[in-house]
């Protein structure tokens, strides 16, 4: 009786066992395999695109860099987060271009009511020539502004993806670090079009 009790116990069940083992192999996350050859996918597409930048920053963005990054979109959600920050981009560039737009049409407004109001041809030349004057003054503010505003979201950019963990981004002023940073975004989005076939 305690014989037929103990095999009982010990006994696996041949469809439960099979079940996990599928489970186990068809989980692409959890297979090194899987994850090594779609490093390799995006590391072979980052140095093809990295060829074809002009030689001054390919040699500022070097092997250890791209293996870095390749590595850093092994999780989808940075591909996600670049897109986000892409959108607000666009966004915002777009809201800009309508602030600009309408201090321009202000300018124009401005200058339309004066014309209604004064007669004399001279007198209305001599206010027009005050009015461009006080509107370049105006515009060269107004674009300092918006220049200002775009530093402040690619410093926002570059602060959330060094958050996120995305090799080669951080806060900085400087130009040519910023252009890099500009092809590596433009890498991420390139790739985050490309399909990854996994039974490859």
């Amino acid at each position: 009786m305690e014989n037929r009790e103990q095999s009982h116990d010990t006994t696996e069940d041949p469809a439960q066992s099979q079940l996990t083992s599928e489970v186990i192999v068809d989980d692409p996350f959890h297979n090194q395999e899987f994850l090594q050859r779609k490093l390799y996918f995006f590391l072979e597409h980052l140095k093809k695109m990295h060829g074809n930048l002009p030689e001054q920053y390919q040699m500022r963005i070097s092997y250890e860099l791209l293996a870095g990054l390749a590595n850093s979109l092994l999780n989808d959600t940075i591909f996600e987060i670049v897109k986000g920050l892409m959108e607000i981009q666009h966004v915002t560039e777009a809201h800009l271009m309508q602030v600009r737009e309408k201090v321009e049409n202000d300018h124009q407004l401005e200058v339309k009511q004066w014309e209604s109001k004064i007669q004399d041809p001279e007198e209305l030349e001599h206010i027009v020539a005050l009015m461009k004057i006080k509107h370049s003054k105006n515009m060269k503010e107004t674009d300092m502004k918006l220049v200002l505003h775009l530093d402040q979201k690619v410093k926002d950019q570059q602060s959330t993806l060094e958050k996120a963990g995305v090799p080669g981004f951080y806060v900085t002023d400087n130009a040519k670090e910023i252009k890099i940073q500009m092809y590596l975004l433009d890498f991420i989005l390139r790739l985050s079009r490309l399909k990854f076939e996994s039974n490859k």
